[in-house]
């Protein structure tokens, strides 16, 4: 058996969609209904108290149906025996109750009464729930059948079950439960000791009575259906009878409206079992009570039995009135021939009944105490129309009877017998001595004639539509309109008339009436005939000295009256081409406005009247205008306003008096509603709002001044009147304030009024306007805004229960409303003035808060469920008031509203989540003004408005809140409700994306996200998988069915991946329940198993050869992240649709054109910003536009000479707007893409980037990722945004897979390491790369595009180069590499040939791809290099730099040149200039684009060798490169900046690393032509122009060999390394040394060689890692120096001292002595590199030896990243230190090759030294010499240079080649040729 709550969520999930539900929906639908069949048939019947169960509470434990033993307290055991006791329920079911409601709620640390209201509520909404879906099932099979929602089949399906529970006995029981539950005992409304109160849904306090009258009421509802659904039997018809006669016992005195609703339920039960069994025609239906004699005979004799209550007897003979007609239904049913004795027994009943019911009069009782009465209007309105439609057919049958027909002409002919008594209406002074009303003086009774019309009308004016083709109807009106001999019964027909004219059909047929010769004495000559003879007669006695102005006919008055109201339905209703030449002259309706004897109401009656014919036509509106001023009484105000001065002291019969002296005496004010109500209608038609209503001052200035100034004081004979009044005012204070602005222009509106009281009372009438006059007087707190509040203050419940028990109740909520929204209205627009206009007036939000209450009663009335406007309102009220009110919530909560306004809220939330009818005008749906209150309060300052109605801690801090929504109730636990449930997506398709927006918006809110985030990530809720599994991957609505639920539900997809997103950015996941959110949003988007914490797992630690491996291990469930990608890969819809294609005239599609290129007139723009930030056309701005365009308000000014001409605009106006609609669909249907692509890019990167160690198959997932973003890039149908975005995507996962490749893979089972983990990478297979830069290059070549998407797809380019072209990890040096594998396992995955192999493969495939898509490409890169901005020029350069990286055969040079770009390049190189020194943000995007064109140039050189650089070199590229000015910039710069998008402030521009650094490079590389020519070309051209450039930038080569070497950078040590390079290889050829470079390398020399081991720094202490870099830079220096020396010493002859001491000269050489010194330092530095290597080596083959102690101070030593020993394996650390011995170990590598190097130069200069010594002298005096060392021949210096070589040559010899690991044959026999030379000199 299903519960009732899901009972109820299954009926709502397929009833009221809007759509026909699916299979699923309605196969769960009517398994929910058969299993809920025990439950259904036992209608709220429950297991009674039991001893035993009572014992088995007592013992503290209870067992349930399905669950553990539950133990319980004696606050348990006493609070189940209470809900026993008070409902009649047995103990267990009372427990099960208690445990309900503690997991509906949460019951810790309430209390005890609370729990038991809590309980008890629970089981009432059970019954209700139970209850609700029985309704809904009847409804659905009577009242929807043919919706679109509903199919046929299903709604059969129902109706079968519902017939087969019908006759099990529902139906009884459903009579039984109405009567029970009115009783006084547990089984009813409780007992005298049962406790009166409970807590309903929402938390609330509710009266038990109040909660059992409505189940009384559906189930009266139920009752109804069901005789629809089902025939009454016999028995049924007389219990209902019973229970009818019962019931009616509580209408007298009683002011409960649900009481007399559960009795009019049962009265039309009865009627509707009557007439529909009577009316049966149905061949499956038989009639059920006209075929039993005995029943009609039985029946017969118990409803005409007489009672003694007269209100009981009233409704019994309505139900005799039902009676009557079945028995002539069923009469008319049987055969002529077959006249039996119960035949002529029912037509004895028939005439006693008819004499009984008009005897009574059954139609005024029909009239007073049920259709004109406050319970039956605001009853069910699908039940009120039943109802009436029911009294329609009685009626219906009623009339078309003969013997019924006979009657009412009886009655008739009785009627008209009665002639009235001749009384006048009343003269002026009658009039002020009587209090009564003259149309109730002398009344005389009502006749069943009269009452019958009023009864007919009372029925067709409530359903108009039932009219239709009623034939009945209209020969009742012909009779009933013949011969009418008195007042009373011609104004009944006429106001039947006025009730039948509702529609278009029943306006022209009443027309017709009147105006042909049917009636004899009615029509509407009558009526201006009549108006036309008493306007003679006053004129008459006007121009008769001394004459009395006739007295007006009590008869006549109320006839016109009568005749007015049928014209103005008439007019109303009619159709509007038609009505136009009904009535062409109506000067007769004003002629007796102005007469002092004509009865106000009848003034009234005029006005109404014509009041219907401004809307006819602009020549009708403006005739009556004129009509107005010269007929109607004047409005004469003072001329001072607010003053009556001398000039007011004559009486003047005008609007004024009136008021005052006649309506104001009588306490009826007909004239004066009327009067304002006219004027409301004309003005409200008014287009021309140039003068900001100044012509309608002395208009406002009656109705502030004289009306609704003092209404408060007036005396009212009728309540309905006085809020008449009061609407008729509040309606045209509404209307200036929404027709008119304020603004600057108001600025001075007040300064006058700021001197003195005397100048504010002279203030001239003729500079008001009435806008203004209204803000001032609600900024300052006046008479308007003290009535308004004052009509506000009454209060919320007050006005909930006047509207429910009286029938003024909806004029007073009309007021309320109005009231509402004039403070809007005003709050709108005092901003704008407010600051002009301080400190006189104050904003409306400043003089509100000086009383509190006035605050609350204003925010209560979101309470008031009847009219969701005022609801709006109440809403707008509190948006604005959060806004400007920093301290609102406490206001609240200290008023001690807070609460409740809180639960408000939330009740108004989910009543609108519950709603089954879309809201086409989301500013007018309740629930999304909540939302977005909510969503617009967040960041406001704490505590703020949706903290308080999110029930977060307002009294603490915010942060640290402990959300508990099941335990309050508040709107957070409506919205977590909606989003949950997710029911009628189609109508609430806006709240549950605001919802997730909601959500969103709280979780990144600095306050609110600690506290939402925590809820969301428990086990209770499990929001985020949840909804990905729900809505994320649902397939779209069509866009042709429903596209505003399509843009809808990408907006939700969007919210909702963002929250997901947030969820993965900023989870603490050392935490439980956010690891465990992360885990499941990651498994649940990509389809993984998630990896533990900390630990990489993956199933591909290998290197995939093949596209089929990609997958192997793959995903266990579908990858919901690809199909959320699916969602959004439409094409999408064309914004740039134009109007002409829409109109077929160009005229008005230029004229559109022409409004919305000037989208702003008067103030007002044709677009707006909808709700979620889209720039929309105001369609209904865009309508008025046009038609102003087009003259159409002003009647003169029209050139439209036809009909046809009109109809023609109207089309065209029609079309423009449906091209407008259509235009602002499809732009938010693009926005809504775009922003779930956003969302989805979002969620991906940050789960790729930060997430992505949680999942295994990592590179199988992003090689998905990349390659579904590359195919949708790429796809026709994607926008560019797309594109733009997708494109981000790919380059988060192409650099992710380069991550990925080398990031450690562990296997849990084993805490070991291997070689392979080190040397293998996880690379894609080489399918599946040129995949990749297949569909990359598509993607780029796209037919649609642009720079920013160019830009990110040239980086996606390049990053796939990158990981293309590193296969093997770049920290681990390919000879360690190879000395791993040899020392490895033995395993073919380990041949490092096979890797090289599969790499070249890769390469040639990349080129082919390349090649085959070259011309393309390669001219879309020229491009955009050679014309786009400097950002793209400069990402462009670089691409080519790849291009010719992985060029083969030369193709792309080949390429360049024919296309003459390197040209370019150089031009632009050379062109190159910095106005403001470099230092402004476009010479820093030009520098970085001359550093691209330099790097390419480089490129070029290094990729193609000697013949590249030739190239170059011929095409003059050194003059080019000398001419640039970025040269002479400063060395460095500092651009400063604010970046507020990226977080920076500033950025450094470095001109070494962007100018000066690939200058020298791609001079360095030229020198390699240097290299290759012969020596005694001194006058190479290579060399001239080398030498030739560094004398152009000699300051600069200078600057940079006089940088300190100590304090150098990495980028400044590649610089000098790069000069002494250069210098090296070039200045040899140079004969002079004027410029100093030969001193300056030689005292570089000096410096560097006499510098002790501690040049080495990474040799001594700091092993980190730029000191390693550090190290190999200074070798690489110290091995250029000494190259450079050895050439000068073979090449030029240049010989050195032997020690400083030896020579008195100047020079900066370089001694043998320092040589053979810094000899000693490397091999020093050899010793100790290469016994670190060695040891190194060695700890990394026995790394899995090592203990984590011993793991753990490598790490510490070695490895520069701070890694947490405490969250790692053994196994993951001793990963990371192996990789970072094997980093040192090539960097001890390199540095140990280069100091080999080194140390041969020295010793082959030293060598050469030796080697000539014996025959310098005969050199001393060669010219070709540059110096020559005399201090040879010193044996002393001599001596011991030999003695400190020896000892240092002995150590290199003892070098081990194991421990260098390179060859040392080849040293170690120069090093022994030394040794035996400085042996010979020492012995010598």
């Amino acid at each position: 058996m299903v519960s009732a709550k899901q009972l109820l969520s299954a009926i709502e999930a397929a009833l009221l969609a809007r759509t026909p539900p699916p299979a699923a929906l309605r196969v769960e639908l009517m398994h929910a209904i058969r299993l809920s069949l025990p439950s259904l048939k036992a209608l709220l019947s429950y297991p009674a108290p039991k001893a035993s169960d009572r014992a088995q509470v007592q013992s503290k434990e209870v067992r349930l149906p399905d669950s553990p033993p539950i133990s319980l307290d004696d606050q348990d055991i006493q609070i189940a025996l209470k809900m026993s006791e008070d409902l009649h329920l047995n103990e267990i079911e009372c427990v099960r109750l208690l445990v309900s409601s503690n997991q509906e709620w949460g019951l810790l640390g309430r209390d005890p009464l609370d729990i038991y209201r809590l309980g008890v509520g629970l089981w009432y909404m059970e019954r209700r729930d139970l209850l609700t879906s029985l309704y809904m099932l009847l409804r659905a099979t009577v009242l929807d059948q043919g919706l679109e929602g509903l199919e046929a089949d299903l709604v059969t399906e129902i109706q079968s079950y519902l017939e087969g529970l019908i006759a099990s006995g529902l139906r009884k029981r459903i009579i039984s439960l109405i009567k029970e539950l009115k009783r006084e005992d547990p089984t009813g409304v409780g007992g005298p000791n049962s406790e009166s109160y409970i807590l309903d849904s929402r938390g609330a306090l509710v009266e038990r009575k109040a909660v059992v009258s409505r189940e009384r009421l559906i189930l009266g509802h139920c009752l109804v259906l069901s005789i629809l659904v089902e025939r009454a039997s016999t028995e049924d018809v007389k219990d209902i009878l019973f229970a009818l006669r019962e019931c009616a016992l509580e209408y007298t005195g009683a002011t409960d409206t649900m009481k007399h609703q559960i009795i009019y339920s049962l009265l039309f039960s009865v009627v509707i079992a009557f007439i529909s069994d009577a009316l049966s025609t149905a061949p499956d239906k038989v009639s059920v009570l006209s075929h039993d004699a005995s029943f009609r005979h039985g029946f017969n004799e118990i409803v005409m039995a007489t009672g003694n209550d007269p209100l009981v007897e009233g409704f019994v003979n309505c139900v005799r009135f039902a009676w009557a007609v079945h028995l002539m239904l069923v009469q008319d049913g049987n055969d002529v021939k077959e006249i039996t004795t119960s035949t002529s027994n029912d037509i004895k009943s028939i005439f006693s009944c008819l004499e009984v019911i008009f005897a009574n009069n059954v139609f005024q009782f029909w009239l007073d105490k049920i259709l004109r009465s406050a319970a039956y209007q605001n009853d069910d309105e699908d039940m009120v129309y039943v109802y009436n439609a029911y009294l329609h057919k009685l009626m219906t049958c009623f009339l078309s009877h003969p013997r019924a027909r006979d009657k009412v002409k009886e009655t008739k002919e009785k009627a008209m017998a009665m002639l009235s008594p001749y009384r006048a209406a009343g003269t002026h002074n009658q009039m002020i001595e009587s209090s009564a009303h003259p149309q109730e003086a002398f009344e005389i009774a009502l006749q069943p004639f009269v009452s019958l019309l009023e009864f007919v009308s009372e029925i067709y004016q409530k359903e108009p539509e039932l009219l239709s083709g009623n034939d009945v109807i209209w020969t009742f009106v012909k009779f009933s309109g013949e011969d009418h001999t008195n007042f009373q019964t011609l104004v009944a027909f006429l106001n039947m008339l006025s009730s039948l004219a509702c529609t278009p059909e029943g306006a022209s047929k009443v027309f017709e009436l009147l105006q042909g010769k049917i009636f004899r004495s009615i029509g509407w000559s009558t009526l201006f005939d009549c108006l036309s003879i008493y306007e003679e007669k006053f004129k008459q006695s006007f121009q008769t000295p001394g004459a009395v102005l006739p007295e007006f006919q009590e008869g006549d008055s109320k006839a016109l009256v009568a005749y007015l109201s049928v014209l103005k339905k008439v007019v109303e209703n009619g159709n509007p081409i038609e009505r136009k030449n009904w009535f062409t002259d109506i000067e007769p309706l004003f002629k007796l406005l102005s007469y002092e004897n004509v009865p106000p109401y009848l003034k009234g009656a005029l006005r109404n009247a014509i009041a219907t014919f401004v809307h006819v036509s602009p020549i009708v509106k403006e005739t009556i205008w004129r009509y107005l001023e010269q007929y109607d009484l004047p409005v004469v105000v003072a001329p001072n306003a607010g003053h009556t001065g001398q000039t007011m002291e004559t009486q003047v019969y005008d609007m004024r008096f009136e008021l005052n002296e006649i309506e104001a005496r009588r306490e009826q004010y007909p004239s004066t509603i009327s009067f304002i109500n006219l004027l409301n209608t004309l003005v409200s038609d008014e287009q021309d709002v140039s003068d900001r209503g100044h012509r309608f001052i002395g208009i406002f200035r009656f109705v502030y001044d004289h009306v609704f100034g003092p209404f408060p004081q007036r005396a009212y004979a009728d309540p309905s009147e006085k809020w008449q009044l009061v609407i008729a005012c509040l309606k045209h204070f509404q209307m200036m304030l929404s027709m008119y602005d304020v603004g600057e222009e108001d600025s001075d509106a007040f300064v006058d009024e700021s001197q003195n009281s005397s100048v504010r009372q002279s203030y001239p009438i003729h500079m008001q306007l009435p806008v203004v006059e209204i803000m001032k007087d609600f900024m300052s707190g006046k008479t308007l805004f003290r009535n308004v509040l004052g009509i506000v203050l009454q209060g919320v419940n007050f006005l909930i229960t006047e509207r429910t028990n009286q029938i003024y109740g909806q004029l007073l909520e009309k007021a309320i409303l109005l009231c509402l929204e004039i403070v809007v209205l005003v709050m709108e627009k005092d901003s704008s003035v407010s600051d002009f206009w301080r400190p006189l007036y104050q904003p409306l939000d400043v003089i509100l808060s000086q009383d509190h209450s006035q605050i609350v009663a204003l925010l209560e009335y979101v309470r008031y469920e009847f009219q969701p406007q005022i609801q709006l309102c109440s809403i707008k009220i509190l948006s604005i008031l959060s806004s400007r009110m920093v301290g609102l919530s406490q206001l609240l909560l200290k008023s001690g509203t807070a609460s409740t306004l809180v639960e408000d809220y939330a009740a108004c939330l989910e009543m609108r989540s519950e709603e089954c009818q879309t809201i086409e005008d989301s500013s007018t749906d309740p629930g999304v003004l909540i939302m977005q209150l909510l969503i617009d309060n967040i960041s406001r300052p704490a505590p703020n408005i949706t903290h308080l109605l999110l029930k977060f801690d307002i009294n603490g801090p915010v942060e640290r809140t402990l959300l508990q929504p099941k335990f309050q109730y508040s709107c957070l636990k409506v919205v977590l409700g909606i989003l949950d449930k997710f029911l009628i997506p189609d109508v609430n398709a806006l709240l549950h994306e605001f919802g997730f927006q909601l959500l969103y918006e709280l979780c990144v809110d600095p306050l609110t996200s600690a506290p939402l985030m925590d809820l969301l990530c428990t086990k209770k809720y499990q929001f985020f998988v949840k909804h990905l599994s729900s809505i994320g991957v649902a397939p779209l609505p069509k866009r042709s069915s429903s596209q505003a639920l399509r843009i809808s539900s990408l907006h939700q997809r969007a919210w909702l991946l963002k929250l997901l997103a947030v969820e993965l950015h900023s989870a603490d996941v050392l935490d439980h329940n956010h690891r465990e959110a992360c885990q499941s949003i990651l498994t649940e988007l990509f389809g993984q198993r998630h990896a533990e914490y900390g630990i990489h797992h993956d199933g591909s630690n290998y290197i995939l050869h093949n596209d089929t491996q990609i997958g192997a291990n793959g995903p266990i469930s579908k990858s919901k992240v690809l199909e959320l990608l699916g969602v959004v890969q439409f094409e999408s819809p064309d914004i740039t649709l134009k109007s002409s294609q829409f109109v077929s005239s160009a005229k008005y599609s230029s004229l559109a054109e022409d409004i919305l290129s000037s989208p702003t007139t008067s103030g007002r723009s044709v677009y707006y910003s909808s709700e979620r930030g889209d720039r929309l056309i105001d369609l209904a701005s865009l309508r008025d536009r046009l038609w102003q365009k087009f003259n159409l308000y002003d009647a003169q000014s029209s050139t439209f000479r036809s009909e046809a001409e009109l109809n023609e605009i109207r089309e065209a106006i029609q079309q423009l707007l449906r091209w407008g609609w259509k235009y602002n669909k499809n732009l938010e249907e693009q926005a809504a893409q775009l922003h779930m692509s956003t969302s989805w890019s979002q969620i991906v990167e940050i789960a790729a980037s930060q997430r992505i160690s949680f999942l295994e198959n990592r590179s199988d997932i992003l090689f998905k990722l990349l390659d579904a973003t590359l195919n949708f890039s790429g796809a026709p149908d994607c926008s560019l945004k797309m594109a733009q975005i997708l494109t981000q995507v790919g380059l988060t996962c192409m650099a992710k897979l380069r991550d990925e490749r080398f990031v450690f893979s562990s296997d849990s089972t084993s805490d070991t390491v291997t070689c392979l983990d080190i040397i293998m990478s996880k690379q894609l297979s080489n399918g599946a790369c040129s995949s990749i830069l297949f569909k990359l290059i598509m993607a780029i070549l796209r037919h649609e595009s642009s720079e920013a998407l160019r830009r990110r797809q040239y980086a996606l380019l390049l990053s796939y180069f990158q990981y293309s072209q590193h296969i093997l990890d770049s920290d681990v040096p390919a000879t360690i590499l190879q000395f791993l594998s040899e020392n490895g396992q033995e395993d073919e995955e380990l041949d490092l040939e096979k890797i090289d192999k599969d790499q070249a493969e890769l390469a040639h495939a990349n080129f082919s791809i390349l090649r085959k898509e070259g011309q393309p490409i390669l001219n879309l890169v020229i491009k955009d290099a050679t014309l786009g901005s400097e950002s793209i020029k400069t990402i462009s350069l670089y691409v080519m730099d790849a291009l010719v990286r992985v060029d083969h055969d030369k193709f792309f040079l080949s390429q360049l040149e024919t296309r003459g770009f390197l040209r370019s390049c150089f031009t632009s190189i050379s062109n190159f200039s910095c106005q403001d020194g470099g230092f402004s943000l476009d010479s820093m995007q030009r520098l970085c684009t001359l550093e691209a064109e330099l790097s390419l140039l480089l490129r070029i050189s290094h990729k193609y060798g000697r013949l590249g650089s030739q190239h170059l070199f011929s095409m003059g590229s050194l003059q080019h490169i000398a001419s640039c000015g970025a040269l002479h910039l400063p060395v460095k710069g500092n651009i400063r900046r604010l970046d507020n998008k990226f977080g920076k402030n500033s950025f450094d521009v470095d001109k070494q690393q962007m100018v000066i650094a690939p200058t020298l490079r791609f001079l360095f590389s030229i020198t390699s032509l240097v290299e290759s020519s012969e020596f005694l070309e001194v006058k190479n051209k290579v060399v001239r122009e080398i030498i030739e450039f560094i004398k152009g930038h000699q300051l600069l080569f200078d600057q940079i060999l006089q940088e300190d070497l100590s304090d150098a950078n990495e980028l400044t040590m590649e610089i000098i390394n790069l000069v002494v390079g250069i210098l090296s290889k070039v200045w040899p050829y140079e004969e002079s040394d004027k410029f100093g470079f030969v001193q300056g390398l030689f005292g570089m020399m000096s410096s560097l060689f006499s510098r002790d081991l501690d040049i080495f720094s990474s040799i001594q202490s700091v092993r980190s890692e730029n000191s390693q870099k550090a190290d190999v830079s200074i070798s690489r220096l110290s091995f250029s120096l000494s190259s450079y020396l050895y050439f000068l010493v073979t090449k030029k002859s240049l010989r050195l001292q032997v020690s400083d001491g030896a020579t008195t000269s100047a020079s900066q050489q370089p001694t043998l002595a320092l040589l053979a010194t810094f000899l000693g330092i490397l091999a020093s530095a050899l010793e100790k590199a290469a016994e670190e290597k060695y040891l190194l080596l060695n700890k990394i083959k026995d790394i899995n030896e090592l203990s984590r102690r011993e793991v753990d101070e490598i790490i510490n030593v070695y490895v520069s990243q701070d890694y947490s020993p405490s969250s790692e394996s053994i196994q993951k650390r001793r990963y990371i230190a192996m990789v970072g011995m094997c980093r040192i170990v090539g960097h001890r590598s390199q540095l140990i090759m280069l100091l080999l190097l080194l140390s041969q130069n020295l010793m082959n200069i030293i060598l050469v030294h030796f080697q000539n010594c014996s025959i310098a002298h005969d050199y001393r005096r060669s010219q070709k010499a540059i110096t020559y060392d005399t201090s040879l021949d010193d044996k002393e210096d001599m001596l011991s240079l030999c003695g400190e070589l020896v000892s240092v040559l002995e150590r290199l010899e003892l070098l081990s080649e194991d421990k260098t690991g390179n060859s040392l044959e080849v040293f170690r026999r120069l090093a022994r040729s030394l040794k035996e030379m400085s042996l010979q000199k020492l012995s010598s």
